[in-house]
């Protein structure tokens, strides 16, 4: 063999060992690079589709409790530094990884055969929180419908699915004139009233003035009465009894409502209709769901700023509580919270990335989302806090006890502010449409990936024509049938039980399992090489240090402290589930995990060849002979030509433009990583070998 030769052939015969993929008309133009898969349309398509998936209604009720928990301004601080330390450098390692590749979650682990099982992980935990997240949808949805009224139907007690525990809990200023006055409250109305006739009212709700200023229920055994201990918000008995109708526990699913599943049959529709076509079409729709949020958040901040209280609210999330930052707690809570909202190991990020020209600078665009996604954090949090700070002025009590998280924060405590405001319908109206937007932002990415997989899974079926489409269809027509139990009037002890398992544990697992494998049995070098080849310049030891120890520790260290802080799920931290549904939920994160181990072994036992385990476990994990990026795989769209050289001692080819030959990768070296020319030639014993691709049109 000569020191120097080069491969050429016709690129349609290079690749005679890929299926014959007839491009999807309606996923693919004549302007992508990729012409197989296709490529995002405009240059914030992928930035704003990211901040879509990472901006989502964790953002909005789960952050601001968070800082309320973990010492108020002080949390920023370990929020910020788990942003640089783990959030930022496993953001850019998957869209990195996805964008050199340009597959999906399954196919791109070509690179590590042997650990092909976190890509299926990625599918199944993908595919069932899709189930479970649209059912949130749904309930906005719900909302936004019953506020198009003059009286927002959570605003009195007099409905029919009110209970005698049910109590308008008025104003301070009202309270106040009602004292002046010597009145007393009745329904939630200062009204004046001897002891005679309060005894003969039937149904009282007569507030203790003297404690809590409108939950905590007075007793007077002179009048022989019957009273609640503890009074329930219209706004809380509107989410349980309307909207959910709530039955008694899990094993209890009772009657369909019916309701719900319009409004999840019209999510589907929704999340259908703008991902139709993909990326042609989503890749429009997030230019509003990323940026109608901000508009609405700014809109509420001004409003809020105006009301009493508000900026007590404000001053309480930022003013730090330095001796909480001694705690374990708050800082595993700040990594959970940073890796929960970017959402590396769902698999989102690699399939977005992936639609992505193989010179986009994957780089810029991670510092962009990321700190996009910390900056709406922090925005959040200060409309929420101001809000609750008037919350807590109203109602005469600490913020301590006003303040919700998750689902308590979005559909009970918001719809009790907005009943005290002018032009209450307006505000409910405004806040809804921001949740569905947030949330329909997210869903999109979700749904992305598993779309993607299953074509990537199987081209020959789904490449060709609208079958991508009808794909899409399918999946979300299979969704929407298996979200049908959350329908249900014990649908939300489901949804608490699948969101407490399907995307906890596994992802912690996925993400920490990804990351050492790239770094450590992938390589750094090749890693680097590949990411050199798309930026046109080498990343800095910060990377390394961030893929091989940092991040994996963290998020090794938020594993064990959850285990270490395990609880049996409780539902309103009254409810404990019985010991089948935790069991339940232990299978669910099995349903993602055992992939790791279970596709490991089929490939172990099903490799060809009469191979000992130390060989077998040695070739699955290199690259297999397809691998590479999908310009070296596929015809090139673009006008250039483009040459590797191969080098025999770390097999690291090396880019350079040239002017004729059309050339194919060397079958011996296709495992390479790919280094641009202009670094120094890396040579053994002076031999290289040089592969030449010229560019091709499709058309």
């Amino acid at each position: 063999m000569s020191n120097n030769y080069q491969v050429c052939s016709d690129a349609k015969k290079a690749d005679t060992d890929e299926p014959s993929i007839e491009p999807a008309s309606s996923y693919v133009s004549d302007q992508d690079e990729n012409t197989v898969r296709g490529n995002w349309t405009g240059k914030l398509d992928f930035i704003l589709s990211c901040l879509s998936y990472a901006v989502g209604l964790g953002n909005v009720w789960r952050f601001p409790y968070q800082c309320y928990k973990n010492g108020g301004g002080a949390f920023v601080f370990p929020f910020l530094l788990m942003l640089v330390v783990t959030g930022i450098p496993l953001f850019f390692l998957e869209t990195a990884f996805g964008q050199y590749a340009s597959c999906g979650v399954v196919s791109i682990w070509k690179a590590v055969p042997l650990f092909q099982g976190i890509g299926y992980a990625m599918f199944m935990v993908s595919f069932l929180v899709s189930i479970y997240y649209n059912m949130i949808i749904a309930w906005t949805f719900y909302f936004l419908f019953s506020s198009f009224t003059k009286v927002l139907p959570w605003q009195t007690c007099d409905n029919e699915w009110n209970t005698p525990a049910c109590s308008v809990v008025i104003g301070r200023t009202e309270l106040e004139n009602c004292h002046k006055h010597a009145g007393t409250i009745v329904n939630g109305t200062c009204v004046m009233l001897n002891r005679t006739d309060l005894a003969s009212l039937p149904g009282l709700k007569m507030l203790n003035q003297t404690l809590s200023l409108g939950y905590e229920l007075s007793t007077d055994p002179a009048m022989n009465l019957t009273v609640p201990q503890k009074t329930v918000s219209p706004a809380e008995e509107f989410f349980n009894y309307r909207v959910l109708n709530i039955s008694s526990g899990v094993d209890d699913i009772g009657s369909m409502r019916w309701q719900l599943v319009l409004c999840l049959l019209l999510s589907w529709i929704l999340v259908c209709v703008c991902m139709i076509k993909g990326i042609k079409t989503s890749g429009r729709a997030v230019y509003f769901t990323s940026t109608f949020p901000y508009l609405v958040l700014l809109i509420l901040l001004v409003r809020s700023v105006t009301l009493p209280g508000s900026i007590d609210g404000i001053a309480y999330f930022f003013t730090p509580k330095w001796s909480k930052l001694l705690k374990a707690q708050v800082w595993c809570d700040a990594a959970v919270q940073i890796f929960f909202s970017l959402a590396p190991g769902w698999g989102g990020l690699i399939t977005l990335s992936s639609y992505n020209k193989f010179k986009n600078n994957c780089l810029r665009d991670a510092y962009l989302v990321c700190i996009g996604d910390c900056l709406t954090s922090l925005f959040a949090g200060m409309v929420i806090f101001a809000i609750i700070g008037y919350l807590a002025f109203e109602l005469g009590q600490n913020i301590d006890h006003v303040v919700a998280d998750g689902p308590g924060l979005a559909f009970i405590a918001y719809p009790e502010v907005v009943t005290r405001l002018p032009a209450a319908p307006f505000w409910a109206i405004l806040f809804f449409l921001m949740l569905i937007t947030l949330g329909l932002g997210t869903q999109f990415a979700i749904v992305n990936t598993v779309h993607t997989t299953i074509i990537d899974m199987f081209p020959r079926l789904f490449h060709k024509g609208h079958r991508p489409s009808f794909l899409m269809i399918g999946v979300c027509v299979v969704c929407f049938l298996l979200g049908l139990l959350l329908c249900t009037q014990g649908g939300m002890y489901w949804l608490e039980l699948m969101d407490s398992y399907c995307a906890s544990y596994s992802v912690i697992i996925i993400g920490m399992t990804e990351c050492l494998v790239l770094a450590w049995i992938y390589g750094y070098n090749r890693l680097k090489a590949d990411i050199k080849l798309m930026l046109g310049k080498h990343i800095g030891f910060y990377w390394m240090i961030s893929w091989k120890f940092i991040s994996p520790a963290a998020l090794m260290g938020i594993f064990v402290f959850q285990c270490v802080q395990f609880k049996r799920i409780t539902y309103n931290e009254t409810y404990l589930y019985p010991w089948w549904a935790d069991l339940v939920g232990w299978l669910m994160t099995l349903a993602s995990v055992s992939f790791l181990p279970g596709i490991a072994l089929y490939k172990i036992c099903t490799l060809p060849g009469n191979l000992s385990l130390k060989e077998r476990i040695k070739v699955l994990t290199k690259p297999t002979d397809d691998w590479g990026p999908s310009l070296f795989r596929n015809p090139i769209t673009a006008s250039k030509e483009l040459v590797f050289t191969f080098s025999k001692a770390n097999d690291s080819p090396k880019e350079r433009h040239t002017s004729n030959g059309s050339c194919s990768k060397d079958p011996d070296q296709v495992n390479a990583s790919l280094i641009p020319l202009n670094e120094q030639k890396n040579e053994l014993n002076g031999r290289s070998t040089e592969v030449t691709i010229e560019s091709q049109s499709k058309i």
